[in-house]
């Protein structure tokens, strides 16, 4: 009944020749409060789609972050600084006569792979972080460093036999569980450099460095 009164009144607006800002002003309580409504509800549908999107959108930014965390083991990302980087580096040229393919452990940004391969290591990278992996990539092309490789690979999945160098950017926690994974993955001529913490029970070759940029050296 009301809809019909509402286009009768709509009809008879027209059929005056009113003007229709001066009509606007004497319209209905009814009709007032009917146009309030469904601004309202307009407007909060608006803003239920931003807010909707920008949820998402953040969603899927912090997810290749978080979901690592999620897993058995964890590896951190904690860029390492560049003293660390220059202890690893101490550490490899130690060996110089020793084979020249290495493997980063959880490569994060790649600094080590890439420092790596400008010392002529044919260094590789696994990660399990997507946006770490192509951003470690896209730094390897821009530097046109060709021997420097990344992928998004589970430590516990990787084939030692290929790699000479194993590094390991660790934390406490899983030190024992990654040297049970050393004793039976890696070959007679494999050298594991483990940095910021050691390895529980094996006796290291060398050590270099002190306090958190510390590098311990062990030679299988």
């Amino acid at each position: 009944m009301q809809i019909m009164e509402m286009e009768n009144k709509s009809t008879r607006n027209v059929d005056c020749g009113c003007d229709p800002y001066l009509l606007s002003l004497v319209e209905t309580p009814q009709e007032q409060r009917a146009m309030a409504k469904n601004s309202n509800r307009s407007t909060g549908l608006l803003l239920a789609s931003i807010t909707g999107g920008a949820a998402i959108a953040l969603s899927a930014v912090c997810f290749p972050f978080v979901a690592p965390a999620l897993r058995r083991v964890v590896l951190p990302f904690v860029p390492a600084s560049t003293q660390q980087v220059e202890n690893v580096m101490k550490a490899l040229a130690r060996n110089s006569s020793g084979g020249k393919r290495l493997i980063d452990l959880g490569s994060g940004d790649g600094r080590i792979v890439l420092a790596a391969g400008q010392r002529g290591f044919q260094s590789h990278g696994v990660e399990l972080n997507t946006v770490l992996v192509l951003y470690s990539k896209l730094a390897a092309w821009r530097q046109s460093i060709k021997n420097a490789t990344f992928s998004r690979q589970d430590l516990f999945k990787v084939d030692y036999t290929k790699y000479n160098n194993i590094v390991i950017f660790g934390v406490e926690e899983m030190m024992p569980e990654l040297e049970a994974l050393f004793e039976k993955s890696l070959t007679s001529t494999s050298r594991v450099i483990a940095c910021r913490f050691p390895l529980p029970n094996w006796k290291p070759s060398h050590v270099i460095g002190e306090g958190i940029d510390t590098v311990w050296v062990y030679e299988v």
